[in-house]
C-alpha cells in the first residue's frame, strides 16, 4: 500500500503506531501479535523490492507467450530536469489474450538523442523482449523519436533490417496530432481578451470572491471562470464555453469594477467568440472520444475520418448560414437580431474550417499509409481484394464467401472475439494479421481509473484535471479553505495587535528615557 500510494518508506513505522492504537481499543488481547509485525523502513524497502522482482518475473512469463507485441514510447522531463523515457508494451498470445503494461521507466541523465533513446530500448529488449515479434511502434512525434535517419524510429528500422526482420508499422500518437491540428485556432483577437479578462478576475483574491458572490446572486449557470492553460488540450474549449455562457455577467462585473471590456458589447466580436466556442467544443468531443479506454487503433482512425467528413458538412452549413451545429452562433444571432452582413462575416469562419481540413489531411499521413490494412481489419467482408496483401488474398476470398462467418461478423460487436473464433487451419494468416492490428497503439497516453456513482470511469490526466476545474472545489475543500482563510485573518489581526502593543511600549520607553 505504501508503494502504491507513493508514500515514504518510513511512513510504515507511523502506520504501525496507528495500527497498535486501533488494536488496543478494539482487541487488546491480540496487541502482542501486532507488536511482533515488523514494519521498519528497511523491512518495507525489502518487501517492496521483492514485489517489484515478482512483477518483473510475471511480465517476463507473459512476454514469453506473446505471438507478437507493439511498443509505445513517450519521453518527457520531470521536475528535477531529468528526462524520463516510458516504454509501454501491448502483446497478444495464441488465444488472443491481450496484456498491456509498463515495460520500463528509464532515466536519462545526459542527452536525449535518438541514439540515446534506442540504447535504452535495446537494453529493455535484451531483458524481456525479442525484436522479431515487434510489429508496431508509436511515439510522441518529437524529432529525436520520429527521425528516419538519426531518430529512434530510424535506429529501430536499421536494427530490424540488420536482424532481417519485417519493418514495424510506425505511428505518431493520434491524440497528440489532433491537438496539433487545433493550433490553427489561435485567433488571438478573441483569446487575448478572454485570457486577460479571466486573469483579472482570478488574480485578485478580493475581486475573485466578489465575482463568485455576484454569480451566485445572479443565479448564473456556472459559479466561476477558469484559467486558460496552453499546454492542456481541453483547456481552450472549456474556458471559452464558460466565458461565453457568462459573458453578460462578466460584462456587468467588469463595468462595475471600472475595467470596461468594449469587445463584450461588440456584436461582431461576440459572434467570433461564439464560433470559436462551437468549433473548440467539437474538437474537445473528438479528443475525448480518442481517449476512451481499450480503444483500438482502427477505432481511433475512424473517429478522425468521421470528423473530417463533419468538417465538410460544417463548411457547407456556414456557407448557407445553416447553424444547427453551431449552437452558440445561433444563440447570438437570435438573441441580438444581428444586423451583420453574413456574407462578409462567414469568410473568417470558412477560412478556419478550411485550415482545420488542411491540418487533418496532412497530420495523419502515417495512418493513411496503413489505410488498406486498417480497412481490412475493420471489415474483411467489404474490402476490395486488390487492396489486400498478396499473402492474405486467398484467405480473404475464402472468408468473404463464407455466409456463416459473414453472419457471425454482423452479429459480433467485438473484432477481437470474431478473429479469435476463426479456424487456425483455414485462416492462419488473417488471424496473425489481426493480432498485429490489435496490439498496435494508437496513442502514447495512459489512463487512470476512478469511481463515479458506483461505476468505474476511465480518464486520462488531462480529463481529470479539466473535470476538477469544471466542478470547482469540493464542499470539504471549500470548507477547509474558508477555515484557513478565517485562521489567517485572525492570526494577522493578532500579529497586528502585538505589533501595536510593542510599538506603544517602545514609545513609552523612549518617553521615559527622554524624561
Amino acid at each position: 500500500m505504501i508503494a502504491k500510494c507513493n508514500r515514504p518508506f518510513n511512513d510504515s513505522e507511523f502506520i504501525k503506531k496507528c495500527m497498535l492504537a486501533v488494536v488496543n481499543e478494539i482487541c487488546p488481547k491480540k496487541k502482542k501479535q501486532f507488536e511482533d509485525i515488523s514494519l521498519s523502513a528497511r523491512t518495507c524497502v525489502r518487501r517492496t523490492e521483492e514485489l517489484g522482482t515478482n512483477l518483473i518475473f510475471k511480465l517476463k512469463e507473459k512476454v514469453s507467450k506473446f505471438d507478437c507485441f507493439s511498443i509505445a514510447t513517450d519521453e518527457s522531463t520531470d521536475v528535477c530536469d531529468t528526462a524520463q523515457l516510458l516504454i509501454f508494451i501491448r502483446g497478444i498470445d495464441f488465444n488472443f489474450n491481450i496484456s498491456e503494461d509498463l515495460a520500463e521507466l528509464c532515466s536519462l541523465k545526459g542527452t536525449t538523442t535518438g541514439e540515446d533513446l534506442f540504447i535504452e530500448i535495446d537494453k529493455t529488449f535484451k531483458k524481456h523482449l525479442s525484436w522479431n515479434k515487434l510489429v508496431s511502434v508509436t511515439t510522441d512525434g518529437d524529432r529525436n523519436m520520429s527521425g528516419i535517419n538519426k531518430g529512434l524510429i530510424g535506429r529501430i528500422n536499421a536494427e530490424m533490417v540488420e536482424e532481417r526482420h519485417e519493418a514495424p508499422m510506425i505511428f505518431h500518437c493520434i491524440i497528440h496530432q489532433e491537438a496539433l491540428c487545433c493550433k490553427v485556432l489561435a485567433w488571438k483577437d478573441v483569446m487575448n481578451i478572454v485570457v486577460s479578462t479571466v486573469n483579472y478576475i482570478r488574480k485578485n483574491a478580493l475581486a475573485h470572491r466578489q465575482f463568485k458572490i455576484f454569480l451566485e446572486e445572479c443565479d448564473a449557470e456556472y459559479g466561476d471562470v477558469i484559467y486558460f492553460s496552453e499546454v492542456r488540450w481541453l483547456s481552450r474549449g472549456v474556458v471559452l464555453k464558460r466565458f461565453f455562457i457568462l459573458r453578460n455577467e462578466i460584462n456587468i462585473f467588469m463595468s462595475e469594477k471600472g475595467k470596461i471590456v468594449p469587445e463584450l458589447s461588440n456584436e461582431k466580436w461576440v459572434l467570433n467568440l461564439a464560433f470559436l466556442t462551437d468549433i473548440t467544443t467539437l474538437l474537445n468531443e473528438l479528443n475525448t472520444k480518442l481517449q476512451s479506454k481499450d480503444k483500438l487503433l482502427s477505432d481511433m482512425y475512424s473517429n478522425i475520418k468521421s470528423f473530417q467528413v463533419k468538417l465538410k458538412l460544417l463548411h457547407k452549413h456556414i456557407n448557407e448560414q445553416h447553424l444547427d451545429h453551431f449552437v452558440c452562433c445561433k444563440t447570438v444571432l437570435e438573441s441580438t437580431k444581428s444586423t451583420l452582413n453574413w456574407e462578409t462575416t462567414k469568410i473568417n469562419f470558412l477560412n478556419i474550417i478550411e485550415n482545420l481540413q488542411n491540418e487533418f489531411s496532412i497530420r495523419f499521413s502515417d495512418f493513411y499509409v496503413q489505410e488498406n490494412k486498417i480497412k481490412l481489419f475493420q471489415n474483411p467482408f467489404s474490402v476490395d481484394i486488390d487492396d489486400v496483401e498478396s499473402n492474405l488474398q486467398m484467405e480473404v476470398i475464402e472468408l468473404q464467401n463464407n455466409d456463416i462467418l459473414k453472419n457471425a461478423f454482423k452479429e459480433s460487436n467485438d473484432l477481437k472475439i470474431f478473429y479469435s473464433s476463426l479456424s487456425e487451419i483455414d485462416f492462419k494468416g488473417i488471424k496473425s494479421f489481426a493480432k498485429k492490428m490489435i496490439t498496435a497503439f494508437g496513442s502514447t497516453y495512459i489512463y487512470y481509473i476512478k469511481k463515479r456513482k458506483g461505476e468505474e470511469v476511465w480518464l486520462d490526466y488531462e480529463q481529470i484535471q479539466t473535470e476538477i476545474e469544471e466542478r470547482g472545489l469540493s464542499d470539504e475543500t471549500e470548507k477547509y479553505r474558508a477555515e484557513m482563510e478565517k485562521l489567517y485573518y485572525e492570526t494577522m489581526a493578532e500579529c497586528e495587535r502585538i505589533v501595536r502593543k510593542g510599538m506603544s511600549a517602545l514609545n513609552d520607553l523612549s518617553l521615559s528615557d527622554s524624561g
